[in-house]
């Protein structure tokens, strides 16, 4: 005889840590659908108050701007630039006050970071220290203060809210939603920095990993149901969740390596990811100015600018929490871990869900732990195990994508400079001697081998 659904209380009702999932969606943001995604299309181009932005960055994108540390710059390409940042010097101020609406505010935030990273990224490598004009620093600063987020480009602003259903799969809805839901199959990139398969595919290999995570989302709720209940019933479903799990995260895995298939490393490494940088991964540490931030009482000079990183996804973030993979250990009370910072980055109501997570009275390995059930810790570390698999296949993508281009770069700098600087030794220091910045500013080797440790010390050993 199958065993009967457990009847929650109220009670559990009213304190269960993932409710964002049904009830209280609108507190999270998080949808039982979609997940951290937007439930519904964001918005793709603000109204006619704020059309200037939206211009700007139709031209950044349709003049083809270059980085201006590109090798091999032509004149013709730095004129451009220069004509380009000219005009957005000569933008006015325009007031953010009636960017009153998440919708709007999200755009705005997207449209600002897009038209920041075009100035900075195309400066030439000797301007120091950068100077981000007025015109975009003064509603960046107000924009990012409302959301509660840094003001610069993030994981939010290309992955979750900078999307559209491909035209070739949506349909007229008919009284519901549903054809307006993100789906790994119907969903496109809608701006980008180079409008390249590579760059769009880049940014979808996030999309179609956080949809498809949504159902790890749901196996982690019904599992904290059963741990409410805990009997001999609830141990043999939680073990059936833990499995199904594991097969979740593997999927997830084959995502991730999936990105190699329209996504060129070379391409993503010269043309896209120079785009990405913040002021920590600058390797001369050139400082970002905000100008005008002394005429408004109620800003400051920010402090955090790393640029968008996959550590700022949630749903990385949940799986940890919820298996209990501890990134805190090599924290101080000075020095938050890499992973504590990144949650700043995230939206306002996504770090509200992952301290209701944090905050679970019962958490899941300490259950696995108390109840010495065979099955439920071989089913849990399985499923920690996939998690673990999936960390080896980012540092994969991270030595394909990064560390490959750079060493290779860095031959054909030494290469190129034979002959003209002798020793050679002060060229290939960018990328031999100085540990390798991520996009979000961390030494990335040593980054993903901590993650990884981590994970595998929340395997349970016997």
């Amino acid at each position: 005889m199958a065993p009967t659904e457990p009847v929650l209380t109220s009670s559990v009702l009213d304190t269960h840590p993932l409710l964002g999932l049904k009830g209280d969606a609108p507190v999270f943001d998080v949808d039982s659908q979609t997940g951290f995604m937007a439930p519904q299309p964001p918005l793709t181009r603000l109204p006619a108050t704020w059309e200037v932005w939206e211009s700007m960055l139709d031209s950044a994108v349709a003049e083809r701007l270059q980085v201006g540390d590109k090798t091999g710059i032509t004149e013709e390409e730095l004129v451009k630039s220069e004509r380009w940042r000219m005009h957005i010097r000569e933008i006015p101020v325009l007031s953010t006050a009636d960017l009153t609406t998440p919708v709007l505010l999200r755009r705005a935030h997207l449209v600002l970071a897009f038209l920041q990273h075009f100035y900075v990224q195309s400066l030439p490598p000797n301007v120091a220290p950068i100077v981000i004009p007025r015109s975009i620093a003064l509603p960046m600063l107000r924009v990012s203060q409302t959301l509660d987020i840094p003001p610069l480009l993030t994981f939010s602003d290309t992955v979750l809210y900078n999307w559209h259903i491909a035209s070739a799969c949506h349909t007229p809805t008919k009284g519901k939603d549903t054809d307006d839901k993100p789906t790994p199959g119907n969903v496109r990139t809608h701006t980008m920095f180079t409008n390249s398969v590579d760059e769009e595919e880049f940014y979808l290999c996030s999309s179609r990993i956080e949809l498809r995570g949504v159902e790890a989302l749901e196996l982690m709720r019904i599992t904290m149901d059963e741990m409410f209940v805990g009997d001999s019933i609830a141990i043999r479903r939680i073990s059936t969740y833990l499995k199904r799990m594991a097969t979740v995260i593997d999927e997830l895995r084959g995502l991730l390596l999936d990105v190699k298939k329209l996504c060129h490393p070379d391409v993503y490494y010269n043309d896209v990811r120079p785009w990405f940088r913040g002021e920590d991964s600058d390797v001369k540490k050139r400082k970002w100015v905000f100008e005008g931030v002394e005429e408004d009482p109620t800003l400051r000079q920010p402090t955090e600018l790393s640029g968008p990183s996959a550590g700022q996804s949630s749903l990385v973030h949940v799986l940890d929490i919820f298996l209990g993979v501890n990134h805190q250990a090599s924290a101080t009370p000075d020095r938050p871990s890499f992973m504590s910072r990144m949650q700043t980055y995230m939206p306002r109501n996504h770090r509200l869900f992952l301290n209701h997570l944090s905050a679970n009275p019962r958490p899941l390995r300490a259950f696995v732990l108390g109840s010495k059930d065979e099955e439920m810790t071989n089913a849990y570390n399985e499923a920690v195990n996939a998690l673990k698999l999936f960390r080896d296949a980012h540092m994969i993508i991270s030595t394909l994508y990064v560390i490959g281009p750079a060493r290779r770069a860095a031959r054909d700098i030494k290469e190129s400079n034979k002959g003209s600087l002798g020793n050679c030794a002060s060229v290939v220091a960018t990328s031999t001697d100085v540990p390798l910045k991520g996009t979000g500013g961390t030494d990335l080797v040593k980054f993903l081998k901590d993650t990884r440790m981590r994970t595998t010390e929340a395997l349970i050993k016997e």
